[in-house]
């Protein structure tokens, strides 16, 4: 059963951003979220990723914030009083984006600050005082050092994607961070995924929580269709081509492990003639920005990325999500495909598993959403490219038809045939294709011939000569 946004009781203000922005009736996890959090208790809040997380933890907070809201120009008035970590850049200048609509007609100021980007923007924005703050831990401690940023009046702090924020590589800067707040605050975290571990680490950080789940834990969308299709290694771009044009797919996210493997497969896929940009973390802010603008304007086919655009990323319409490679993290694959099939709409998930390692990591999946998986084979059309196919990763196929006669070598891989072997071309100078002769008359070596003709000295081979050197004017002659 869904509530009415006009049930809230909202603010005018709020209220009017909501319905401009065309709100109407909630998620699950904003109508069961947003009462508790307007009662200022902590929340831990889990749900499928694309159900309005967002608005659940950023409309409350707004409400609470109101009875600070002043239009004085001194930064004193304008104290941080609520904080919102995330662990990318792209999804916390997307919640700082979603944080702006929501507070237009209100004097609330909000600020967002990640790395990649120039510090002074950000600090000349921090020195005029804001009252909700976005951030990623490392731009925030870097603020917090330079003394930009002061978190001793945070009242609220929303630790979204709850379970990467407490990784093992957030964990030490988070605790830092958490050192400058207030005792006495409210913590909401938010994430699609809990484990049981994440959820002890949690606990120690928040007093008393409602738990609020929507789903079950670590669930998919059922909206999204998903399909693994059993596809050789050398094989994946050309599936990724075959599903592409059997489903009229015109965009989609599609994901690799690695950073170096992202940047090969957009190349490769940008000769074949799609429109492609690669998101990962190796690429400057700006280019990161700049793809993702591109392709939610449609400006790009295919979004090549790593998991640092798995996490939170809202693009509407987006129709499918490829794997190109099996992720390491099972809950990954719940954040992959959960960039698809948004707001309620339907998506196609499609994974290609290649080897014996990914029937291990497909394993892993099953366990985690608890539904059997089954690997499908895929049928490739007859109308393959002509010519060699680089994959990015210097292994190439023949065409087929190309050396029928000739076998594959034995301790090929298989899949892969050997390259023809070229016969060396004729040769152009005669001289070399004439067999050897040997001379009729047996003579003295070229430098034993050159030593006889060498004029005996009468000086030691080891006394060098003093070089004559030309004089501009003759010596003058001794007078007698």
């Amino acid at each position: 059963m869904t509530t009415s946004f006009s049930n809230l009781s909202l603010a005018e203000p709020l209220a009017r951003a909501v319905a401009e922005m065309g709100y109407e009736s909630m998620t699950p996890i904003q109508a069961q979220a947003i009462p508790v959090v307007l009662t200022g208790k902590d929340v831990m809040g889990a749900a499928q990723t694309g159900t309005g997380k967002t608005a659940a933890f950023s409309l409350p907070l707004l409400q609470r914030l109101l009875k600070h809201e002043n239009s004085s120009t001194s930064p004193a008035r304008h104290p941080v009083r609520a904080l919102v970590l995330l662990p990318t850049r792209e999804l916390a200048d997307q919640v700082a984006q979603q944080i702006k609509l929501y507070a237009k007609y209100t004097q609330l100021r909000s600020a967002v600050v990640f790395g990649g980007m120039d510090m002074k923007p950000q600090t000349l924005e921090l020195k005029r005082g804001v009252e909700v703050l976005v951030a990623t831990p490392g731009r925030l401690l870097d603020h917090i050092e330079a003394k930009n940023a002061v978190l001793n009046q945070v009242e609220y702090v929303v630790l979204d994607e709850a379970d990467r924020m407490l990784d093992i590589g957030f964990l030490p800067d988070l605790q830092r961070i958490l050192s400058y707040l207030p005792k006495q605050r409210t913590t909401l975290l938010f994430s699609a995924t809990f484990s049981p571990e994440i959820k002890r680490l949690a606990g120690s950080y928040l007093q008393d929580p409602v738990t609020v789940e929507v789903a079950r834990s670590n669930a998919t969308a059922e909206n999204v269709e998903q399909h693994f299709y059993g596809v050789n290694e050398d094989n994946k771009r050309h599936a990724l081509h075959q599903v592409l044009r059997q489903r009229g797919i015109r965009q989609a996210f599609v994901f690799v492990n690695s950073k170096l493997g992202c940047a090969r497969l957009a190349r490769a896929l940008d000769r074949d003639g799609l429109k492609t940009a690669a998101l990962h973390g190796d690429k400057s802010q700006d280019e990161r920005l700049k793809a993702l603008d591109a392709f939610k304007k449609g400006e790009v086919d295919l979004l090549v990325c790593t998991d640092v655009a798995a996490r939170g990323l809202d693009i509407k319409d987006v129709p499918a999500v490829f794997n190109i490679d099996i992720p390491f993290n099972a809950e990954d694959y719940v954040h992959r495909i959960g960039r698809t099939g948004r707001a309620g709409a339907s998506g196609l998930a499609v994974s290609f598993v290649g080897g014996s390692n990914d029937a291990r990591l497909v394993a892993d999946i099953e366990k985690l959403i608890k539904k059997k998986i089954e690997v499908e084979a895929l049928e490739f059309d007859e109308d393959r490219p002509r010519g060699r196919i680089n994959d990015g990763r210097r292994m190439y196929q023949r065409e087929e038809g190309e050396g029928r006669g000739s076998a594959p070598d034995a301790g090929s891989a298989p899949g892969r045939e050997r390259r023809p072997h070229r016969q060396p071309s004729a040769s152009r100078d005669p001289f070399f294709d004439r067999p050897y002769e040997a001379q009729a008359v047996d003579s003295a070596p070229a430098w034993e011939s050159a030593k006889a003709a060498a004029p005996a000295r009468s000086i030691s081979s080891n006394i060098k000569p003093k070089r004559k050197v030309a004089a501009l004017f003759k010596a003058a002659q001794p007078t007698v």
